[in-house]
């Protein structure tokens, strides 16, 4: 159903000229076709893959202000990161909440308790205190707070907040896609561009239909190159040099079933020194993350990666029984692009700057964005918006609102009508929290809809796929507004139900046939054999 949005919208990118075009769907490509098509300019959008396929897809779900770089005395990024953080909590407070971290600090520790306690002191007021305050615990008190975790070589703990993604990075990402299609920007996924050039002073991207080969031709005033780790490789085919580069750090998180009852982030410091995660997600959780340099932007999880992150999992927790491969579900693996400068960048790996750059090449109505992060997503979008509009693109609506929850008035009518056709009433087990409050935080205003669906069908509130929050008016909207090319589209970055739904229930699940009709209709069988890699008769 939705690749009906998608083909149409390759027309478009063939017939009109736009004023940008943005090569990159990840967060850094998606807030600037939302912040630029809000402001009036004709915006094209187009990713190889799926939109947030790629590292924004991959992340730790966590919104923060980058408590880790204290360490290294960033005290002007750590400030912003807070700043944005905030920024994005308010805009966002049904999906960007606060979640309290417990860190143990064990013996031998670089830094003592007190000293580490006296940082969490600081970034609470860099964090201009709208979080909860940290709290120092002793061994006695952690033992009692956190059963799970291991005290034998604990000395204490610090126990703080920071922001945490309700749903996944994947699903916030294309939020951003949705609302720039609302605002009247042409995006495609599945479209690859091998290269740009200048021609007669605007852009000619060069791009390749992903799902039929044929080629399409999109000619654009101002070209924004959003590509993620591989900014650099795409540039280098458009003959684009700049000051900046990326260099790469391999990210893993291994997802397996609920460790803990806690809501809070375990953070330790494993035993390479690197601060080291367990998230709760949902009725799993989600355990990582290595920090590895690599020399390109493709990697993938390695046997290595997977016993490191065991290992120290199995160290760090009193578990009834050992964390095996076997435990584990599903796998999150992606790049870090850091952004340098110069010729090498080797030396104190660790302490290299995740913040990002947006540089801007006026002479040749060029943007590229480097480096990048949710927590600063908001601002990126901000500043390419500028650079755009420096290179001579009128925003006839400059200062429109682009980002952000719809305004109270329309929140309260939509949990006023839910509560009037008593929607959280409605059983339902495959949620723990309230129907409403769920699609709300979806879908925001476009959950209207699903309330008149559920209206002249109550069996449109019921769970389609087996273990997953999912309701049948979901899976026919998600069909109708989201571009699902693939099933892994809606699996994997729609929602997040192949990370805690083991594959082989997946294949045997009813529901999800049913989903995938819904989603495809007379092409469902072939995505359904795609996704499973089934060759010859489906079964």
């Amino acid at each position: 159903m939705s690749a009906s949005l998608r083909e149409t919208n390759i027309k478009k990118l063939r017939k009109k000229n736009f004023d940008v075009c943005i090569v990159g769907g990840g967060i850094n490509g998606a807030v600037s076709a939302a912040a630029l098509s809000a402001q009036g300019a004709k915006v094209a959008l187009i990713d190889k893959g799926d939109f947030a396929s790629s590292t924004s897809s991959q992340s730790s779900n966590l919104a923060w202000g980058g408590i880790k770089y204290l360490e290294t005395w960033e005290f002007p990024l750590v400030w912003n990161l807070c700043r944005s953080r905030n920024h994005l909590a308010n805009s966002y407070p049904s999906t960007v909440k606060e979640i309290r971290f417990l860190t143990t600090i064990e013996r031998g520790f670089r830094f003592p308790p007190l000293f580490i306690y006296l940082g969490s002191l600081l970034y609470w007021v860099m964090g201009r205190f709208q979080t909860r305050p940290p709290i120092y615990l002793s061994k006695r008190r952690l033992a009692k707070r956190e059963p799970k975790v291991e005290t034998s070589d604990a000395r204490a703990a610090i126990e703080y907040s920071d922001c945490y993604l309700h749903d996944n990075d994947a699903r916030f990402v294309f939020g951003f896609v949705r609302g720039s299609l609302d605002f009247g920007t042409v995006a495609a996924n599945y479209v690859e561009s091998q290269k740009a050039e200048r021609v007669d002073g605007s852009w000619r991207v060069s791009a390749t239909d992903g799902i039929n080969g044929e080629a399409i031709n999109i000619r654009a005033k101002v070209l924004v190159n959003a590509c993620g780790p591989e900014v650099d490789l795409y540039n280098q085919a458009s003959d684009e040099a700049t000051d900046y580069r990326h260099v790469f750090s391999k990210g893993v998180h291994l997802v397996v079933d609920r460790v803990t009852e806690t809501n809070r982030i375990l953070a330790f410091f494993a035993s390479d020194g690197r601060l080291f995660f367990v998230i709760p997600m949902g009725p799993k959780t989600c355990i990582g993350t290595t920090d590895t340099r690599e020399p390109d932007p493709y990697v993938e999880v390695t046997n290595e990666d997977r016993d490191f992150i065991l290992k120290n999992a199995n160290e760090m927790l009193k578990l009834d029984k050992p964390l095996t491969r076997a435990d584990i579900i599903a796998e999150r693996c992606g790049v870090r692009p850091l952004a340098v400068t110069g010729s090498d960048s080797t030396t104190d790996w660790v302490s290299l700057s995740r913040s990002h750059t947006v540089e801007a090449d006026r002479n040749h109505s060029h943007v590229s964005i480097f480096g990048g992060k949710i927590t600063d997503c908001l601002n990126i979008g901000e500043e390419v918006a500028e650079e755009v509009e420096k290179m001579g693109i009128d925003l006839p609506h400059k200062g429109h609102r682009w980002y952000g929850e719809a305004i109270e008035e329309i929140r309260n009518k939509f949990f006023f009508q839910a509560a009037r056709m008593g929607l959280d009433e409605m059983t339902n087990p495959c949620s723990c929290e309230p129907l409403s409050e769920r699609l709300w935080r979806r879908y925001g205003s476009a959950a209207f809809e699903m309330l008149e669906s559920i209206r002249k069908d109550p069996r449109n509130a019921e769970c389609m796929i087996e273990n997953a929050e999912y309701l049948r008016c979901e899976i026919e909207q998600t069909g109708r507004r989201e571009m699902i090319t693939k099933l892994e589209d809606f699996l994997r970055r729609r929602s997040k139900i192949s990370l805690v739904v083991r594959r082989d229930s997946l294949i045997k699940s009813e529901g999800l046939r049913e989903a995938c009709d819904v989603l495809f209709g007379d092409t469902a069988e072939q995505k359904w054999n795609e996704y499973f890699e089934i060759t010859g008769k489906a079964l």
